[in-house]
């Protein structure tokens, strides 16, 4: 059970890398409208420059105005076992049904339902606008229930052989007439007791808006302390994209009213308390700095260089971008004290942010969301709060770096090159030369996948195959076929999870690319499972 919910969070991941480059574009382009960044003259309706800055804008606001849309789409990516891309549009068609039964059941016996179809779409109406239908205002809620209800269909009949005179029926036709006559029942479902969650919903905001500074310690630590679990994504999911805090989610909220709130002089904290919940950024830009200087410091001095060298990207990629399980997975394995304390020193940061006035959309990293989306647009009015965060935050780094430094030298934990304990993330050439033997040759995307393949006992012993941001998520037929983790940090892992008959591959930023390459190869498993792990990459 838990790794299929797991295998599902990981679905989760597919969607959401579209919305750090479309929240990039639209926090700039509201920048760019703002007069007091560009002047009145500029911000013309008239002039050539606000009206090119309008129809870029308007592009980067495709992603947040389809968001159930896009999640309904994109879960089969990472849950469909077969034919992927078949699995995605029988999801398209299946949601779109769905809501036009929505819509027809709601025109025609709204009152029953207790639900006004024939109200306007806005804000507090209950309704939304999705792909030119008006129908109930499920959020991303609606539309991951359905595609992963779909999707299962998708898996368990896409490949059924029908009698030869219904041939024309087999496939994605199959799944979505079956499909067709579940979103029957499942629309009447949804008419009957969405109402109710969306009242459930609201009370929920009400106390998490209540629950102050508590609340946001709370999420914080669990959308840190659960990332080894990759049940993370159903903590943050719900807050950033759902509606749990604020309807339409933090992410989208926030942006509809960036240019208000930058032209404010009311405390942010004032105008969007439920910006606490999106803090968890903080631990990437400010604690990853504390932690890797501290990794660094504590290792061996002949073996600092080489610590620097794998600590410094990992950083660096946690820093700009909010990706960072390089830097966690370090010490993860060694150490689970390390990363107990990195939650708690993630959520006490973000909790003392959040009490000296500190808000906003500020989950990811440097470069997608806290220039683009909070510090640039926000500066002129909102300085203050700017640089209180920083001091904050630099008093964490510290803080970061004298707890694990302590911990690390008080318990002797063998991090990376501290005595005798390995420099676990090495190169293939430092492999080469600890074996003193010829191995794989890693350095490619298809060698590398092939070299998985191998080592977890061929396509035959691999049952389902998924990714998040980082890590290959696997469900094996038997784990006594796979080899060892030496073999797969050999071929460029920086670290491998085991639970039960699932197996997590931690790859690194490349991992699509890795997962497309492993599915190909599994397509054709006879041509690797016949040679040795060195012939299937070299």
């Amino acid at each position: 059970m838990l790794s299929q919910i797991q295998r599902f969070g990981g679905a989760m991941f597919t969607p959401v890398l579209l919305f750090p480059f479309a929240g990039m574009v639209v926090g700039i382009a509201i920048m760019l409208r703002n007069p007091l960044f560009v002047g009145e003259a500029l911000t013309a309706p008239d002039h050539l420059f606000a009206q090119i800055v309008h129809i870029i804008e308007e592009g980067g606001w495709a992603v947040f105005r389809n968001m159930p849309l896009i999640f309904a789409v994109g879960l089969p990516i990472g849950l469909a076992k077969q034919a992927q891309g078949r699995a995605c549009l029988a999801v398209l068609i299946s949601f779109l049904t769905w809501n036009y039964f929505i819509n027809a059941m709601g025109m025609t016996w709204g009152q029953f339902f207790g639900v006004n179809f024939m109200a306007e779409p806005t804000a507090g109406s209950g309704l939304a606008m999705i792909a030119g239908i008006k129908t109930l205002d499920t959020s991303i809620i609606g539309a991951i229930i359905i595609s992963g209800l779909v999707t299962a269909i998708h898996n368990r009949y896409f490949d059924k052989q029908l009698p030869v005179f219904l041939g024309i029926f087999q496939g994605t036709s199959f799944v979505v007439i079956i499909a067709f006559f579940v979103m029957i029942p499942c629309a009447w479902l949804t008419l009957l007791g969405w109402p109710k969650v969306q009242m459930g919903i609201e009370s929920l905001q009400a106390f998490l808006r209540s629950a102050g500074a508590l609340g946001v310690w709370v999420y914080t630590f669990l959308e840190r302390i659960l990332i080894p679990t990759g049940l993370h994504h159903f903590v943050y999911g719900p807050f950033i994209f759902g509606p749990a805090a604020v309807e339409g989610g933090i992410q989208v909220y926030w942006a509809q009213h960036l240019q208000e709130f930058s032209q404010s002089t009311e405390p942010l904290k004032t105008l969007f308390p439920e910006g606490g919940f999106a803090l968890h950024g903080n631990s990437k830009v400010f604690g990853s700095v504390g932690i890797a200087l501290a990794l660094w410091y504590t290792a061996s001095a002949e073996n600092r260089v080489k610590v620097a060298g794998l600590l410094i990207p990992a950083t660096l990629t946690a820093m700009l971008v909010g990706i960072t399980e390089p830097l966690e997975f370090t010490f993860l394995f060694i150490s689970p004290l390390l990363f107990a304390v990195h939650a708690v020193l993630a959520a006490t940061m973000a909790t003392v942010m959040y009490i000296f006035g500190v808000v906003g959309n500020m989950g990811g990293g440097l470069l997608d969301q806290f220039l683009p989306q909070n510090w640039i647009p926000m500066f002129h009015n909102h300085a203050s709060m700017m640089f209180t965060q920083i001091g904050i935050g630099l008093c964490f780094t510290a803080l970061y770096f004298v707890v694990f430094k302590t911990l690390i030298e008080r318990f002797n934990l063998k991090t990376p090159g501290r005595e005798e304990s390995e420099i676990k993330l090495y190169s293939k050439a430092d492999y080469k030369a600890a074996r003193g033997q010829t191995t794989v040759a890693a350095n490619t995307t298809s060698g590398q996948a092939a070299g998985y393949l191998q080592a977890l006992g061929g396509a035959g012993n691999i049952e389902s195959i998924n990714n998040c941001a980082t890590r290959l998520r696997i469900a094996l037929v038997d784990m006594t076929k796979t080899q060892g983790d030496d073999v797969f940090k050999a071929l460029g892992a920086h670290g491998v999870v085991r639970r039960g008959n699932g197996i997590q591959v931690i790859v690194g930023l490349h991992v699509p690319q890795v997962r497309d390459q492993l599915e190909s190869l599994m397509k054709t498993p006879s041509t690797i499972e016949s040679s040795t792990l060195t012939e299937a990459v070299s």
